[in-house]
This record gives structure tokens, C-alpha cells and sequence, in this order.
């Protein structure tokens, strides 16, 4: 039930350092908010609190809608999410700065055990945001662009130079390509999105793509971006760019579709959501965790340059109303209201009702420690 009073809208204001990163803020509320949550919050009540959240910047339009749509329940709590990208959220987190992270790559390894040594033996990993990556370019006279898996390994590992290579030209028969150099943009920082762009490089075009899968850019050469944004400004700032973005962050520029076998699949919110479907959960990260090793050649009409963004947590917190305030905005980010205010902000896949009902019940073991 909502209440009556309004909370404040969503603030974004600039962090004080020479990236073009933002800090959320706004008053916030309720858990029960579309549903999906009991503990802290009761039904009809409000929880007060600050909690700080770090990480993924491709989650920042969603955010914003979060940040707001859970504001609209009570002022008396406030949700501070500061998008300085994937790595640095999970620093953050595993390191105790923040309550909770946004990551579009899960814990592993040495920072899994970080974490789990922060949350005081397990972490909480939830699928949050699904969304296609787009393969964005800017090249004068090509309006539409099918790229094979090999064909965009081959270009972002230096290979392929030119926009009239024949790998090109094999993908896009009877279009009229230009002999304009490429310029490939990555990103300068640790990202999710990188991780998840490599991977797909790795597991479908491995021989194209010797490379493992890895949040820093792995190859020498091409031009280097900060961030989501710098990367979109990068590629729009030149003639003969491509680069790789969260779709939703894609404004103005094109986005190539992938070419699998004889389909040309668009990075359509749709298309993303079915990778889930095609994919298994993570062994060894735990019952707490809702980790995907994606499939990247499934079949079937799914895009496989997609990434998972995570919300991370804890399943314990020694303060309770910060306990209290996690868990009800987490469990309105997954909520149907949640989940569809996302989408109309980002463009991002809704999670299907089966897994947030799988993903539910986890939150709702967020508590406060002794």
C-alpha cells in the first residue's frame, strides 16, 4: 500500500573526480512496493536508514528508476548509488566501504573470499538488470551492419582494419562498404561489460579470439575510454568507430546485429532475456548466490553479447536499519513494479516470475547480526 506522501525525486549530482561519474541520491521507502519481500519492512510500513551502493555505470539508467520508484514509498530512508563501474563497486563491497554493489560480472576468486569474509561466511549475488551489449559504430554511409562473432573479434583484436575487409563484406553481401580505417574504442577501466564482451569473443569465435575472458582490456592498440559514457563518446566523436556499450546508453549511434549462422539477431531486450534461459547457475559460489555461467552459442534467437548485472549483499549487516533498508530495496529492484520501471527507463529484460521467486526468498534472509 502506498503511502500518500511524496518523497523527493531522484538527484544526480557529480563526484569530484576527472571521469564522467554520478551519485544518486534520493529519500526512499517501503519493501513492499510490487511485492516480493517481508522482514524490515512489514506490510503498510516504511523503513528508515541510509545504505550506499557502488558499481556497474550500465546500470545507472535503471538505477535512477529504482532510486525513484522506491522513493515514492517514504522519505525517512535515503539509497546513495555511486556508478564508478563494475570493478570498482566489488572493491568497494568486498572491502566493507559500501552496502551493496552493482556488478555486471560475479565475485570470483580472491575477491569471493573477501566478501565472504566482510558478510561473515556467505554473499548475496542476484541478478538485477539483463541487458544486450551493443556493438555501436559510426561509419558515414552504413546505416545497417551484420557482424559474425569472428568477424567482431577480428576487428577488436587489430586484425581487421578496414570497414571494406572481405570478413566484413561476407557479412553485409550487396551493402556498399567504405574503405574508411576502424577505430575500435574500449574501456580504459576494470568493466563488467568488457568481461562479458570478451567472453562472448572467447566462447564463440575462440580462434579469433585467443584471449580469456577479462574485465581489463586484454590487447594492445584502438583507443581507450573511461566508462560507459566515454566509450558512446568516443565512438560518436569519430568517423570509422566501433565500440561496445550497454544498449540502452546507445543514444544516436547505430548498433551492429549478430550474425549467427543465418539469423542477424538485433540487441533487443528480448532477444537478451533468453540467454538466462539457455544457461546454468555457478558452482561453488554458494546457495545465496544466483551467479549464470552464460551460454554465448545458444541458439533459438537469443543475443549473445549480453550482459547479467548483479546486486550484491549481505546476507547479515551489524546495523539493522541498514539491514533493513537492503533488503527493501532489493526486493523492490526484482519486484514485477521494479523490474518494469527498469525497463521503461533502460530498455533492459524483465527476470521472468520463476526466478524471482527463486531470488526472493534469499533476500528476505537479510538480517541483522549479533
Amino acid at each position: 500500500m502506498k503511502t500518500k506522501r511524496r518523497a523527493p525525486r531522484a538527484r544526480l549530482a557529480a563526484v569530484g573526480i576527472a571521469t564522467t561519474t554520478a551519485l544518486f541520491v534520493a529519500g526512499c521507502g517501503a519493501a513492499n512496493e510490487g511485492g516480493g519481500g517481508g522482514g524490515g519492512a512489514a506490510e503498510g510500513q516504511g523503513v528508515s536508514g541510509t545504505i550506499s551502493g557502488a558499481g556497474a555505470s550500465s546500470q545507472q539508467a535503471a538505477m535512477q528508476a529504482w532510486i525513484a520508484g522506491f522513493g515514492n514509498a517514504n522519505p525517512d530512508a535515503t539509497v546513495n548509488y555511486d556508478p564508478v563501474g563494475s570493478g570498482g563497486g566489488r572493491t568497494q563491497f568486498a572491502e566493507g566501504g559500501v552496502q551493496f554493489a552493482g556488478s555486471d560480472a560475479y565475485l570470483k576468486d580472491e575477491q569471493l573470499e573477501q566478501a565472504r569474509q566482510r558478510c561473515g561466511g556467505s554473499v548475496i549475488e542476484i541478478p538485477n538488470y539483463v541487458s544486450p551489449i551493443g556493438i555501436v559504430y559510426k561509419v558515414d554511409g552504413v546505416d545497417n551492419l551484420n557482424l559474425a562473432p569472428a568477424t567482431i573479434a577480428g576487428i577488436f583484436d587489430g586484425k581487421i582494419t578496414t570497414w571494406n575487409d572481405p570478413a566484413i563484406a561476407a557479412d553485409n553481401p550487396g551493402v556498399q562498404l567504405p574503405a574508411t580505417p576502424i577505430t575500435p574504442v574500449h574501456r580504459s577501466d576494470e568493466s563488467g561489460t568488457t568481461e562479458n564482451l570478451t567472453e562472448f569473443m572467447n566462447q564463440a569465435a575462440p580462434e579469433a579470439w585467443p584471449h580469456e575472458a577479462d574485465g581489463n582490456w586484454p590487447v594492445q592498440g584502438g583507443e581507450a575510454a573511461q566508462g560507459t559514457s566515454g566509450v558512446i563518446g568516443a565512438v560518436n566523436a569519430g568517423n570509422g568507430t566501433i565500440g561496445y556499450a550497454d544498449a540502452s546508453q546507445a543514444g544516436d549511434l547505430k548498433m551492429a546485429n549478430v550474425k549467427l549462422g543465418d539469423q542477424n539477431v538485433a540487441p533487443t531486450a528480448e532477444a537478451a532475456a533468453k540467454i538466462l534461459e539457455e544457461s546454468q547457475r555457478v558452482e561453488g559460489q554458494g546457495d545465496t548466490s544466483f551467479a549464470f555461467d552464460l551460454n554465448r552459442t545458444a541458439a533459438g534467437g537469443a543475443y549473445p553479447v549480453v550482459l547479467v548485472s548483479y546486486l550484491m549483499a549481505c546476507p547479515t549487516y551489524a546495523d539493522q536499519e541498514q539491514a533493513d533498508v537492503t533488503k527493501a530495496f532489493l526486493n523492490y529492484v526484482v519486484s514485477d513494479a521494479g523490474q518494469q520501471a527498469a525497463a521503461e527507463a533502460a530498455g533492459s529484460a524483465p527476470l521472468s516470475e520463476n526466478l524471482r521467486n527463486q531470488i526472493t526468498p534469499v533476500i528476505d534472509r537479510i538480517s541483522a547480526g549479533g
